[in-house]
This record gives C-alpha cells, sequence and structure tokens, in this order.
C-alpha cells in the first residue's frame, strides 16, 4: 500500500510571528536573531533573503548585507505559543505526527480516507485561520519526497509529488537537497564532478557505498524515490536523572519524598534547558540488603513541569511499599521528545497536569547558544 506522508514548514516563522503582530513590519526585511556582537541569525523574512541573508549566519554580516533591515531580538516565548496552537492543529488530523523542529513537521495520514492534498490544504488553510501566518506543504508517498515537495514553492507553497513525476523532479536538484548529503559530502562529490542527482544516478551502489559508506545504500535508494523511513512520533533520546547515596540509611518516608521532590526540580530544570518532555518517569530505590528496585510509569502526555514529575515519582515510591531502609534513591525521566506529543499509554495515572507550551527545540537551542541549568534546590 502506498503511504501518504505530509510535510509541513512554517515559512520564515520567527520573522512571521513578528510581521504578523506589527503590521507596520509587512514587507520589510525583518531578521530575528541574537543581536550583541556575537549574535547570528535565527530566522530572516524573505525579504531580508533577497539580499543574502540566511539563517545561522553572523550579525554583523547581516547587517552589512542589508543595514536598512529591521533587527530584532528572539521571543521564544512568543513563537512557542504560536507552535503549539500550530501542532494543536495537526494533532487534530492524525496521532502520527513527527516534530522536526518548533515549526516543521511530518504527518503520516495513510489511514485517513481522504486525499492527503486535501488534508494539506485544510491544515494551510486552518493555520492562516488561527495564526494569521502561513505553511508550506508537501505531499508524497515518503518522508524525502513530501519534504522535497514543502521546499518547491514556498511561501505558502503546496506541492504533491507523485511516483511517476520522481525522475523529472530529482534529476535537476543539487546534490544537497538528498537527504543524508550534508556540505562536507557535497563538496567532495563536487570534486568528483557530481553536482546533481543526475549525476548521481550514474554511480552504482558499490561506489556510492565507497563515497559513504553504511550509508550508500540509502543514498542509492533515495535517489531514485526511495525511502522507508517511518514517521516517528517520538523519539527517544536520553534518560535525564539524579540519585544520591545516603550517608545512613533510613526508612523514613517524608524523608526520602523530599529528596524526590529535589531531584523532580532538578530533572524539570534540566528538561527546560534542553527544550524537552518527558512520557516516562522511574524511581530507583537501593535497600540495605543491596537489592536494587526500579519501577517506571509511562504517561499519556508528555510533562515537564516538576509538579507533574514528583506527583508520578511519589506514586510510584508508595505503590512499592519499601520495606527495608533505604540507602540509595533516584528519580530519571526518559521518552523525551522536543515538541509535545499525544500518545495513548500503556498505563493510565491519574495526575493533575498543567502542561506549559513546547519547549526549544535541539536546533534552536543551538543558534541562541543554549541554557543554562540552575539547579533551585540544594539537596
Amino acid at each position: 500500500m502506498m503511504r501518504k506522508i505530509i510535510h509541513v514548514d512554517m515559512d520564515a516563522f520567527f520573522a512571521s510571528v513578528e510581521q504578523h503582530d506589527n503590521p507596520k513590519l509587512k514587507g520589510k526585511p525583518v531578521i530575528v536573531g541574537g543581536l550583541s556582537g556575537r549574535g547570528v541569525v535565527s530566522t530572516c523574512s524573505y525579504e531580508a533573503r533577497k539580499y543574502g541573508v540566511h539563517s545561522a549566519m553572523p550579525m554583523y554580516m547581516a547587517k552589512t548585507l542589508c543595514p536598512h533591515g529591521v533587527f530584532l531580538p528572539v521571543r521564544f516565548q512568543r513563537y512557542r505559543e504560536v507552535s503549539e496552537k500550530v501542532f494543536d492543529i495537526l494533532y487534530e488530523v492524525t496521532d502520527i505526527v513527527e516534530p522536526l523542529s518548533i515549526d516543521e513537521a511530518y504527518l503520516d495520514v495513510t489511514d485517513i480516507d481522504k486525499n492527503p492534498e486535501d488534508i494539506a490544504k485544510e491544515i494551510k488553510e486552518k493555520v492562516h485561520n488561527e495564526t494569521g501566518l502561513t505553511v508550506s506543504a508537501g505531499v508524497s508517498y515518503n518522508k524525502f519526497l513530501a519534504k522535497i515537495a514543502s521546499d518547491w514553492n514556498k511561501p505558502d507553497g503546496l506541492m504533491v509529488i507523485t511516483e511517476d513525476m520522481v525522475p523529472d523532479i530529482l534529476r535537476p536538484l543539487s546534490v544537497s537537497k538528498v537527504y543524508g548529503i550534508g556540505k562536507k559530502s557535497s563538496e567532495r562529490l563536487k570534486k568528483i564532478g557530481v553536482e546533481k542527482v543526475d549525476d548521481l544516478l550514474k554511480l552504482s551502489q558499490d561506489e556510492l557505498t565507497n563515497i559513504f559508506g553504511k550509508y550508500g545504500k540509502e543514498i542509492y535508494d533515495r535517489i531514485r524515490g526511495i525511502d522507508s523511513r517511518p514517521v516517528e512520533t517520538y523519539r527517544e533520546t536520553k534518560s535525564i536523572g539524579k540519585e544520591t547515596t545516603l550517608k545512613k540509611d533510613t526508612s523514613d518516608v517524608d524523608l526520602l519524598l523530599r529528596y524526590l521532590r529535589g531531584f523532580a526540580d532538578i530533572v524539570s530544570s534540566e528538561l527546560k534547558s534542553e527544550g524537552l518532555y518527558c512520557r516516562t518517569v522511574t524511581v530507583k530505590i537501593k535497600t540495605s540488603n543491596f537489592i536494587v528496585h526500579t519501577r517506571s510509569r509511562t504517561l499519556n502526555e508528555y510533562i515537564d513541569l516538576p509538579d507533574d514529575i514528583y506527583s508520578v515519582a511519589e506514586a510510584i515510591f508508595k505503590e512499592a511499599k519499601i520495606i527495608q531502609p533505604v540507602r540509595l534513591i533516584g528519580l530519571s525521566v526518559s521518552n523525551l521528545s522536543a515538541v509535545k506529543i499525544k500518545q495513548l499509554s500503556l498505563f493510565d495515572l491519574d495526575v493533575k497536569r498543567n502542561l506549559k507550551i513546547d519547549k526549544i527545540v535541539y536546533d534552536v537551542n543551538k543558534k541562541l547558544g543554549g541554557y543554562f541549568v540552575k539547579r533551585g534546590s540544594d539537596i
């Protein structure tokens, strides 16, 4: 069965939010980013791009290229608010959503009995009605081609790539447009006279393997329109946790819960610093007889608030009914995601949640120089 994949990408997101919030900026070159001497461009409007300004460019260079531009600081709280509205719209369509960043995602609508182009049109219309912003969408039968399609007619574009269109679409493209071929690989290919996908198609799978190693087969397939990567609804990147060995074994429940309270504060702070949510909470207990007890709960929504994390940890601890004195206690979170994901869970724990707006994703953290974690509890 041919899959139906949609790639959606907000157009010049940060700059578009600024132009929407201040209509006087419409039609002007707007450049958003760090305004200090070492700042970089996070996003710029299409008007600014005409002057050669682009994301990740040093701000001083952007000012040289476009001295009459409107330079604005990042208002990430505002961008998160808009992002949440957009993702809520996407989740109304399907639960199979893979967030790529604060303003970009894949949707798998294969099981929806509706033309995917019509679904994409409805998404675009609803996003515009509810946020005042435009989104470009690409529709195809795999992720690679859907991404190519969404880039085709920006801004406010919509394109569908069908199987019969693939050769004509891909052959003229620069090799840098192929997922998996970065800047260094593009430069290496250019040295051997390979600049377009059409040139790549002339290389055998063995030749591509010699160039790209184990990814050679994937590149070989991709330039022929083959991409089996699924739309991943979450990515478990790592876990974040804190534990401590007590100076003296204890059976004092209140003391142990205070440790968990402090750990929840620390873990929450680290989640926020990395722009992440968690869905699984784990409590680790080592008793005086050196037996380790580990209990976890996986929730049906992602959380990041310390109160929510602690509520889950407290419930886990009380359900464990540890009899022996405790010598080590720890708390960790996993099933991490950069954007709030709605998932069915294995367990449904009745925890009151006050979910906040989606946090900064990894690529934006890099652009803005990251956040420094300040631990609020003295354990």
